[in-house]
Order: structure tokens, then C-alpha cells, then sequence
């Protein structure tokens, strides 16, 4: 009984001080600042479809190392919502672009940041061509969530940025028409 007690005890005391150590040593922090977002911009355009993208800065703001393993761009347009516009969007780590959808881990150093480029491909559906489905557009939520780890076990989180329908009839050379 005696050397259970010990067994528990020295298992609690190493748990202490790996909590005390990692308080000292600190951890990752990652920050994502969507507030400072570039403007969208038109990458590719046609009848049918266009593709927009913005950069987004993603800081570690903390005292270790972090990676993120992941990022996605979901868009939030749903057909009940809005269904002319069908939505699908992508991250990419920038000057990284992928054709194949893929997010390749990447490491961000304490106290350092990289851009992602959040990317959004819009296609006008039921026979419409783009500038007539994008003249009723809705505002467009698009959640970028992103898979992060360090020193805390991998997790995922999530940001939201709101492409406004003004936004994308600029960018389309449409006026909106609401009814």
C-alpha cells in the first residue's frame, strides 16, 4: 500500500512540474488577423465562374514554435440561402499555390508570422451565366479553419471573414439589385 502511495505521489509531482515548466517555458499562441486582410482580388474570371483571393497574416504571438497542419476556407451559402452561386473555397501558405486542394504543414517561429491566401471560387448555377447570378449576391461568410500545434496537443480553430455581396459585384463590374 505504502509504495502505491508513492507511486501516486511521484505521478502527481511530475505532473506539477511538467505544468510549472510549460507555464516558465510558455507555448504557442497562434493569432490570425483578419482585421488586417488585404482587399479581394479578382484572379481569374470568365463567363461561368470567377475566383477571388485575399491574404490573411497568421502570427505567433507566443514563446514556442507552432505549426499548422491544416487550413481550410469554408463557405457559408448554403442553396436555401442563396442559389445561383455555388461557393467553394480553399487556403493556400502564400507563394505555395496547390492544384490540388492540399494545405501543406508549415512552421511559424515565436514571434513571427506568414500570410495565408484565403481563395474563393464562385460558379453561377441554373444556367445563369456570372454577372446576372451575382446582381442578387448575398454576403458571404467564409470560415477559415485551421489545425494548430506546438506545445498544447493539435486542436482545431476557427476564424470567420464576411465577403460582402457589395464587395463581390465591384470586383464582378455588376450593381446589385435588391428586391
Amino acid at each position: 500500500m505504502i509504495v502505491l502511495e508513492i507511486i501516486v505521489g511521484l505521478i502527481v509531482l511530475a505532473v506539477i512540474a511538467a505544468k510549472l515548466y510549460l507555464a516558465v517555458a510558455g507555448k504557442e499562441k497562434v493569432v490570425v488577423h483578419t482585421e488586417e486582410r488585404t482587399p479581394f482580388v479578382v484572379e481569374s474570371q470568365d463567363d461561368t465562374s470567377m475566383v477571388l483571393s485575399s491574404k490573411v497574416r497568421f502570427a505567433n504571438e507566443g514563446k514556442q514554435v507552432c505549426t499548422i497542419m491544416d487550413a481550410i476556407v469554408r463557405p457559408q451559402l448554403p442553396y436555401e440561402q442563396y442559389d445561383a452561386i455555388e461557393a467553394r473555397g480553399k487556403a493556400e501558405t502564400e507563394g505555395c499555390p496547390r492544384e490540388d486542394d492540399y494545405f501543406e504543414a508549415v512552421l511559424i517561429e515565436h514571434q513571427e508570422s506568414m500570410n495565408v491566401i484565403v481563395k474563393v471560387k464562385l460558379t453561377a448555377r441554373k444556367g445563369l451565366d456570372l454577372k446576372t447570378a451575382l446582381t442578387h449576391m448575398v454576403d458571404l461568410p467564409l470560415d477559415l479553419i485551421y489545425m494548430e500545434t506546438g506545445r498544447t496537443p493539435w486542436h482545431y480553430s476557427k476564424v470567420r471573414i464576411v465577403l460582402k455581396a457589395a464587395e463581390i459585384a465591384k470586383l464582378a463590374g455588376v450593381t446589385l439589385v435588391r428586391d
